[in-house]
């Protein structure tokens, strides 16, 4: 078992383009006082210059398994040059009524080096053992999908 914490701080401000509500702006800091400032997605009053909570949980999601996919590679004997993913979220009206996350798509593009290349086959089994560990994944009820090349 282990834990996780983070710090979260919101004080009450002036909305910047609303003046009958509020901001929603607020800081995350995390291990290492790295602090991230936060706000609701655009759509619902936030500041596009912040990062969002649906973006933090899609990227949680998309770490996670990147995380696992670098570890079996590796265990594997296989050397991976680089990965890049561009996920995306997708904020719906779930079957209960309210909106949640209900699906993240993963597009993962991961580039090889060294004697030993893997064909797709075996990427694609990296990707499901990745996809079957992931903490992230599995504490979500969004499906989660794998679009690899």
């Amino acid at each position: 078992m282990s834990i996780h914490e983070a710090e979260i701080c919101w004080y009450q401000r002036p909305h910047d383009t609303d003046e009958k509500t509020y901001s929603r702006n607020h800081v995350v800091t995390l291990n290492g006082n790295q602090k991230l400032d936060v706000s609701a997605s655009v759509d619902f009053k936030g500041d596009p210059d912040c990062a969002d909570p649906e973006q933090m949980l899609v990227s949680a999601v998309s770490s996670c398994h990147m995380l696992f996919f670098l570890a079996i590679a590796e265990f594997q004997g296989l050397k991976v040059e680089s990965y890049q993913d561009n996920p995306q979220g997708f904020l719906e009206k779930s079957s209960k009524g309210g909106m949640e996350v209900t699906r993240i798509v993963l597009t993962p593009k991961i580039v090889f080096v060294g004697d030993k290349s893997p064909d797709q086959e075996t990427i694609k089994k990296i990707h499901e053992r990745a996809h079957k560990n992931c903490f992230i994944r599995n504490s979500v009820t969004a499906s989660v999908e794998i679009n690899h090349s």
